[in-house]
């Protein structure tokens, strides 16, 4: 049997029911992009003293350090002593840690008005060992000659946590001679931590 063609009324229905109607509201659409920029920010915390394996060193002090018994009261050699303090830290961008020594040592405060008694320490040596995202490092200020001191280590990566940084004077430290008698005074160095750019 042959195939019709559609009414002409059938026709006009299916143009009308794909003909939207007058009263239909149209959609309309604006795309919107949200954007903002966190800076390179490096932050450190105050420190806090380890509560084990600390040996011949008391309470910090905000910034300050000391060491309960600088000499041994017989022989007068520098005693050891041991300390691990912590600092929170967080740096969003890769990034480099300075360890600076502004003396290279614990030097008498007063060393530079006369000259040094012969055969007694005028200055100690120490350490600084660092731990930081994926550094172990260490800083040896050796108490030769009073300068600045540093060392720097890259970090290629964003990192968060804690710095732990741990300072050991050894037993008879001297820039002298080992065990050497240390001269009466008050010896000091000012240790720095920067978080900077490479």
């Amino acid at each position: 049997m042959p195939m019709r063609s559609p009414s002409p009324w059938l026709m006009g229905l299916l143009a009308a029911l794909a003909t939207p109607a007058w009263g239909q509201a149209r959609v309309a659409s604006q795309a919107m992009s949200v954007i903002g920029s966190a800076p390179q920010i490096c932050n450190m915390q105050s420190p806090t003293l380890g509560s084990s394996g600390q040996v011949n060193f008391r309470a910090v002090t905000g910034n300050l350090l000391q060491i309960d018994t600088l000499v041994d009261p017989t022989t007068l050699a520098a005693r050891a002593a041991t300390a691990t303090l912590s600092f929170d830290a967080v740096c969003n961008f890769p990034h480099r840690i300075r360890l600076e020594s502004q003396n290279n040592g614990l030097w008498q405060a007063d060393s530079g008005l006369n000259e040094p008694a012969a055969g007694f320490a005028y200055a100690l040596p120490y350490r600084a060992s660092i731990t930081w995202g994926e550094v172990n490092g260490t800083l040896t200020a050796d108490a030769n000659v009073r300068r600045i001191t540093e060392q720097r280590f890259i970090i290629d990566q964003a990192t968060a946590g804690a710095i732990e940084l741990r300072i050991a004077i050894d037993a008879g430290a001297s820039n002298i001679r080992a065990n050497a008698p240390v001269l009466a005074g008050t010896y000091g160095d000012t240790l720095r931590i920067f978080l900077e750019p490479n």
